[in-house]
């Protein structure tokens, strides 16, 4: 551009310069040889720049003449390093789509076109291209080879530490990683796997260092450091607080500060006040985070502030923190584990119940189950409770990447990432979609009354041992032989076609002494009543099996 501009420029003055002259007519007298000429001004100007014409054009020739060799040189070199990067992007583009041969076969040709000192990227290929037809020696021993040059240490680096995590090797990539961030300590990879790696390994020190280092280069914003950091100071308060929890303390207040959302952090800083009586300041931190998401350990940590409380008190404390987010599953729960625990059973029942009705899931049965024993004892109602907790949807739990914890860790085992677990219900554990408020409906409606007196027109399965002379069995009529024998037919279970029939259909023969009846004549006659060992399923129960389309188990 500023070539053209220059060119316009001259042309321009040119012009204004001839057009000067012909408005002013002149004659120039010039004597050479004894001869004299004389030209008129504007013939003279016009032969001067024809002169200075004709001399640049020969110098330009002898120049270009004299420069040829070298031209044609780097003509031709220009040319063999174009086909060379072409050849090199090529099995660049093969080994991302998993193409070893071609990949390999541009190596070769990169490596006769191309200075192999001077283009690090045939390196890469050419260790990529190992990588693809399983040569996982060479790749190293090529990944190796790259640290000895400044200009391809890191690249290196990042190969060993791949094939290090492909290969399980932990402490290598670790070492890989931590050698990478102290080179390059704006890498994305190799600080995140450092501060994986020194997490996993209790290094809490070392792991804030390095945030510290992230922090200064400006790789990550303000936010997320924070949340780091709280992240890092939480894990390392809860290692401390068993054995030194007068040190754990300003590292979890400090950790609650910085994200006082953040469950772990409030639970350990609420622990180390508690511990230290400031039961006051440890529940306002508590009651904070439970309005922002009620969690289960934040409840017990809250309930069981104080030791010395009894359950009443306990439970007290649970209706207070439910009041604070009232109607949440988890406020229900709490509320029935402290009523549990304390012999309120009908309130227990309602919380769990309350529970079913807005968000059912596998803790609410389990709960009932056990209500269900504590107030009437039934075993058939706590193995009912017990079977529909296997089939309904699971409870939140720690998640970070698929893996799946019942503990809070500040990092993800799997990726490294810090600050990775989520509160969710894991989504491999998403049950299929069933009816429960339906189910619950009939489970309620099937409920006895705990208070209801027992009936007297149904008979026992197995009447009570009536004591006789001697080791004589009591004398029953056939006819209330033969009602036992119908009633105990309609209680065996049905045999599956594919089982043994033999084996299924011989019951356990015990010995029950049936008490005289009044209005018949006794006979002697011994009774041998089979007994199972499971009353089996209710009818109204198989038939519903039998319409169901899809069963979990």
């Amino acid at each position: 551009m500023a070539r053209l501009l220059t060119f316009i420029v001259v042309v321009l003055l040119l012009g204004i310069g001839f057009a000067w002259l012909a408005d002013r007519p002149g004659d120039l007298l010039v004597t050479f040889g004894g001869m004299q000429y004389k030209v008129t001004l504007m013939v003279a100007a016009s032969a001067i720049v024809a002169v200075v014409a004709a001399v640049m054009l020969t110098w330009w020739a002898i120049k270009s003449l004299v420069a040829s060799p070298y031209a044609l040189r780097r003509h031709f070199r220009a040319r063999k390093r174009d086909r060379g990067y072409q050849s090199l992007s090529t099995g660049l583009i093969a080994a991302s789509a998993g193409d070893g041969p071609t990949a390999l076969r541009m190596v070769k040709q990169a490596e006769k076109l191309l200075n192999v000192d001077q283009e690090p990227l045939i390196k890469l290929l050419d260790a990529q291209a190992a990588m693809l037809e399983g040569r996982a020696d060479d790749a190293r021993a090529k990944f190796e080879a790259m640290l000895d040059d400044p200009e391809t240490k890191l690249l290196g680096l990042r190969g060993l530490y791949l094939e290090a995590q492909r290969l399980g090797a932990r402490d290598a990539s670790r070492h890989y990683a931590e050698e990478a961030a102290q080179l390059a300590p704006n890498v994305e990879w190799a600080t995140s796997a450092a501060l994986g790696q020194k997490t996993t390994h209790g290094d809490w020190d070392g792991a804030l260092a390095l945030l510290e280092k992230q922090k200064a280069g400006k790789q990550i914003d303000k936010d997320q450091v924070k949340r780091e950091r709280a992240a890092l100071l939480t894990a390392k308060a809860i290692h401390l607080f068993d054995a030194d929890p007068v040190s754990a303390r300003p590292i979890a207040l400090e950790a609650n500060k910085l994200a006082p959302d953040l469950i772990p952090a409030a639970i350990i800083a609420a622990k180390v006040l508690f511990q230290q009586n400031e039961l006051r300041k440890g529940s306002k931190i508590l009651e904070y985070v439970w309005k922002k998401q009620p969690h289960p350990d934040v409840a017990e940590t809250f309930v069981h502030a104080r030791l010395g409380d009894s359950a009443i008190d306990r439970l007290k404390r649970a209706r207070h923190l439910a009041a604070l987010y009232p109607h949440h599953p988890e406020s229900n729960l709490a509320i029935a584990n402290a009523a549990l625990a304390a012999g309120e059973l009908r309130e227990a029942r309602e919380a769990a119940e309350a529970v079913l009705r807005s968000a059912p899931r596998e803790s609410a049965y389990l709960l009932l189950a056990d209500i269900e024993e504590a107030q009437t004892g039934d075993q058939g109602r706590v193995r009912q409770w017990l079977s529909r907790a296997v089939k309904a949807p699971r409870d939140p739990a720690w998640t970070a990447d698929g893996y799946v914890s019942d503990q809070w860790a500040p990092a993800s085992p799997v990726t490294g990432k810090l600050n990775a677990f989520e509160w969710k219900v894991p989504v491999e554990q998403l049950g299929p979609v069933i009816d429960y408020q339906r189910e619950f409906d009939e489970a309620m409606a099937e409920t006895p009354a705990a208070s209801a007196p027992p009936r007297e027109d149904v008979k026992p399965l197995i009447p009570p041992r009536i004591e006789g002379s001697g080791n004589a069995a009591p004398k029953v009529s056939r006819d209330d032989a033969d009602v036992v024998d119908a009633e105990i037919v309609q209680l065996q279970p049905t045999p599956r076609p594919d089982e043994d029939t033999a084996s299924k259909t011989q019951p356990v023969e015990k010995t029950a002494k049936m008490p005289p009846n009044p209005d018949k004549p006794q006979k002697d006659a011994e009774l041998v009543i089979p007994v199972p060992d499971d009353p089996g399923v209710r009818p109204e129960y198989q038939e519903e099996r039998a319409n169901k389309k899809f069963r979990l188990f």
